[in-house]
């Protein structure tokens, strides 16, 4: 709490500890977050039900995110999600009855340039197709944890929810600087601009064509 300058400044990794322990955002989670930070009840559900993070039942184990926005969706992201859901028989937001998998589609997972994507407890794996996600989730329920494209190691829903809140193993911070974070699409554009000899506008040139508009 003490480094927060202001006590509601600490809401956010308090849900996301609080989700560490139970697993979702309990009406008990609120109660407690709201009592320790001076705030009602009904300003800390605000939160919880605004961020789509913060689960509002108990998810599994693995958190399976599916892009079907409109460029994963065209390359596959709609074929995979069904492809998912049929292999373990739930639909989004649902968990799997052994509480291993919850299964949701999203709306986007900011990384375009690699789509389709499929997140694992918001882990990437890029360039997914049908056959590459569901030999994962196979892999995953047979009690392995595939490595990520980039990233850091996989760990456990609960695990990635501490670790949101600020409270990550000395062990596990270093091995999140061992996996790559950027990646060739990211920065073909950049390497384009580059062999072209192409630099973006200086900002007073900017300015001055947006007061001559």
């Amino acid at each position: 709490m003490a480094r927060y300058p202001r006590p509601r400044s600490a809401l956010l990794p308090m849900l996301h500890l609080v989700q560490s322990v139970q697993g979702y955002v309990s009406s008990a989670g609120v109660a407690l977050c709201a009592e320790e930070l001076n705030l009602t009840k009904a300003e800390v559900g605000a939160v919880v039900t605004f961020y789509t993070m913060f689960k509002r039942r108990p998810a599994g184990e693995y958190l399976i995110s599916v892009c079907t926005n409109t460029l994963c969706g065209f390359l596959g992201g709609e074929e995979i999600y069904a492809a998912v859901q049929e292999q373990l028989g739930i639909h989004h937001d649902q968990t799997t009855d052994d509480g291993k998998f919850t299964l949701e589609h999203a709306e986007c997972l900011a990384a375009c340039d690699y789509a389709p994507v499929v997140t694992v407890n918001y882990e990437f794996y890029d360039q997914q197709s049908v056959e590459s996600t569901t030999a994962l989730v196979d892999a995953l329920r047979a009690g392995d944890r595939p490595a990520p494209t980039r990233g850091a190691p996989l760990c456990s829903f609960r695990e990635t929810s501490r670790e949101i809140a600020g409270f990550s193993e000395a062990d596990r911070a270093a091995t999140a600087l061992v996996g790559p974070s950027v990646g060739e699409p990211s920065i073909a554009g950049l390497r384009l601009a580059t062999q072209r000899g192409e630099r973006a506008p200086a900002g007073g040139a900017s300015a001055t064509a947006g007061k001559d508009a």
